[in-house]
């Protein structure tokens, strides 16, 4: 023995609607042959403006470059500032300054506009 509850008020089951038979209501799939295209967008892919803003105000220490996977460079700015107990560390800060404006000035498709994976950087 089987009850079934009336619906909710405000809600009225498809096939319970006057001039209407029973089975699954119809779909809307929006304008026939018309797909709206999916973005392509790469999980992994790195932020051109984190990378900036850290090649801002800790590229003395490479950070950077770790971020982008550039570990030679990174490794060779963070060694400059520590081996020389700071007092070269104008020579990492102007070399990271340089590379900051231009991975945020960078146009799609030139080298700063890429990882060290060779993904492209998102805005």
């Amino acid at each position: 023995m089987s009850t079934e509850f009336p619906p909710p008020s405000g809600q009225e089951r498809y096939d319970d609607r006057p001039g209407m038979t029973a089975g699954p209501a119809p779909q809307y799939h929006g304008q026939p042959g018309y797909q709206q295209p999916l973005p392509e967008v790469d999980p992994y892919a790195k932020s051109k403006l984190a990378a900036g803003l850290f090649g801002i105000f800790l590229g003395t220490f490479g950070v950077h470059n770790f971020y982008l996977g550039h570990m030679g460079k990174a490794v060779a700015q963070l060694l400059i500032t520590l081996l020389s107990f700071g007092t070269l560390f104008w020579i990492s800060s102007i070399w990271a300054l340089v590379e900051a404006v231009l991975i945020l000035t960078a146009a799609p498709g030139t080298k700063w506009a890429y990882d060290a994976n060779g993904r492209p950087l998102r805005a």
